[in-house]
């Protein structure tokens, strides 16, 4: 059964796949693994939708609605959805700038692109992205998700709002360091040993962030610790009941400011998605589908918004719990759904006690762990260039914005592809007026020279084609321009060839092309330059280049002897 299809656009979920035979045995191992993964989502969800700059309820509402819509109309088996921490600052920058509701609308735009790009099956594009760039802003990611919970671990006190970008808020904490509050940063501290040394195997059952937060609920509420502060002291709590449809209002002065934050949700999510499920194909065996996904997370990010949630996307250690606890079907991702969904409806009073500098612990945990730390000690094994477009992009995530890192990045990191792509394009002589300095080059006449070109001739390495211009000169008559190890050309490869035949010809020179490729050969075809030069100077080896070669020569003898 397909939803919609057409020769380029099918949209089909996994979950209509795996409900043919679907038994009460994989019912309870689904139900099993949603609960766990609701348990260990409930902590992030609130911890994120606090640490991007709105309410914890946002981020509850991407877990319940962005969730249930991922796994209903996702690619993967396995993959649960929900609110990530590649988003936060984005997320705290967009809503400090433009307000929440324009926030809701640029998710929107971004689950437009998302959707977009699985419906023209661009999922593929994503595995473009370079890894020095994804691995710069992930570390960038970590130390800011980092820096928005040094105020709720230590219990500090700043006057008005806390600053959104990196710097002013730094500032902001070192001027607030004297109003730390000793009772809250003793009960972070702890949270973070708990979390650290919470055994691996009891975590499959219990992770160490529930028990971490449990416990601080506990302690804070039976001690009377009116000092340290909670959900309910900081955001008057969470409203218990439905998330309700309500349509953001929005200023559309500042519709074009939000189409970069958009595209760059749009490329995150994409990036966390994809990389999430391609980890769960390999821990379970199966193969997800791209395009699906990307048009579930689609989907999900026009429609939480409308709820009030925030951005959501296929986040990696909830997927992980839900392989490892059993899941078979998206039904337990939905499950996960729908236990989040029963705290908001039943639980959202005690949720309000859960004291603040346990959820930043939660959170730093999650940061330290998603960094990419290792990139650091491994920068002078790595080409220099690779290392400056990931230093760059890590120091411009942190000091300004990700739309700005994620831009500049990709930009450093095209200039050192088409550098590296020209670096192994080579033009060489290979033989000339007579002389061959290979056995497989036949003896040529004189006036005669075979340049060999190795290599991709795109733009960035066009200009070495001018090699060719310059020695062309002297009693050069004919240059054979051998390109059979030559797969790729492009328009401005093109424009060069164009200009070597139209100088080569206005001194009544010859240009000969030897041995041509499929890709070469349809460019040059289309653009009319083969008929240009005539098919008969289209050789496909050395052999038949230097006879035709001859036959150029001896013409050009017989029209001076006939001028004569």
């Amino acid at each position: 059964m397909r939803f919609f299809s057409a020769s380029t656009f099918v949209f089909r979920p996994k979950i209509l796949e795996y409900l043919r035979g679907y038994t009460p045995q994989k019912f309870v191992q689904d139900a099993l693994a949603g609960l766990t993964v609701g348990v260990v989502a409930l902590s992030l969800c609130i911890g994120l939708g606090i640490a991007s700059g709105t309410t914890p309820q946002a981020g509850l509402y991407a877990g319940v609605i962005g969730g249930f819509l991922v796994s209903a109309l996702g690619g993967s088996r396995v993959q649960i959805g929900g609110p990530a921490g590649a988003f936060v600052g984005l997320v705290a920058l967009v809503t400090a700038q433009y307000g929440f509701p324009s926030l809701l609308i640029c998710t929107m735009l971004a689950g437009v692109i998302m959707f977009t790009m699985g419906a023209c099956r661009l999922g593929s594009l994503v595995r473009f992205i370079p890894q020095p760039v994804m691995m710069g802003f992930t570390c960038g990611i970590a130390i800011i998700i980092i820096s928005t919970q040094v105020r709720a671990l230590l219990g500090l006190q700043i006057a008005g709002s806390e600053p959104v970008e990196f710097f002013p808020k730094a500032f902001a904490l070192i001027e607030a360091r004297g109003s730390f509050e000793w009772r809250t940063l003793g009960l972070g501290i702890f949270s973070l040993i708990l979390i650290k040394v919470w055994p691996a195997r009891w975590s499959q059952w219990i992770p160490g962030s529930i028990v971490a937060v449990i416990v601080g609920t506990v302690v804070v509420t039976l001690l009377g610790w009116a000092d340290v502060e909670t959900i309910g002291s900081r955001f008057h709590g969470i409203p218990q009941g439905l998330p309700t449809f309500a349509w953001p209002a929005f200023d559309w002065r500042s519709f074009n400011q939000l189409l970069g934050p958009a595209f760059t949700i749009a490329v995150l999510g994409s990036i966390e998605s994809l990389l999430s499920a391609v980890v769960a194909d390999g821990l379970t065996g199966d193969r997800h589908d791209s395009n699906q996904e990307l048009m579930a997370q689609g989907v999900a990010n026009v429609i939480t918004p409308i709820f009030g949630g925030i951005p959501v996307t296929g986040v990696l250690a909830r997927t992980a719990t839900n392989i490892r606890n059993g899941a078979a079907t998206p039904v337990a991702g939905i499950i996960h759904s729908i236990f989040l969904l029963a705290v908001l409806l039943v639980a959202a009073p005690l949720v309000s006690r859960i004291p603040l500098t346990t959820l930043a612990a939660v959170l730093i945990i999650v940061a330290l762990r998603m960094g990419e730390w290792e990139e650091f000690r491994l920068l002078r094994r790595r080409p220099l260039g690779d290392g400056a477009v990931f230093l760059t992009t890590f120091a411009l995530t942190v000091a300004f914005d990700l739309t700005t890192a994620v831009q500049i990045g990709m930009v450093m990191a095209g200039a050192l592809f088409i550098k590296r792509v020209a670096d192994t394009t080579e033009i060489r002589a290979i033989a000339r007026e007579g002389e061959s300095s290979e056995s497989s080059v036949p003896d040529l006449p004189d006036g005669v020279v075979i340049y060999r070109v190795f290599g991709a001739l795109l733009f960035g390495a066009a200009d070495k084609l001018e090699t060719v211009l310059r020695r062309s000169g002297g009693d050069v008559r004919v240059i054979i321009l051998q390109v059979d190890a030559v797969h790729v050309m492009d328009a401005t490869a093109l424009t060069r060839l164009e200009d070597l035949y139209e100088r080569l010809a206005r001194h009544n020179k010859h240009l000969i092309l030897c041995g041509p490729h499929a890709q070469p050969y349809g460019v040059m075809e289309r653009a009319g330059f083969l008929q240009r030069l005539g098919r008969c100077n289209i050789q496909p080896d050395l052999e038949f280049a230097a006879a035709q070669a001859g036959r150029l020569l001896l013409e050009k003898t017989s029209e001076t002897g006939t001028k004569d």
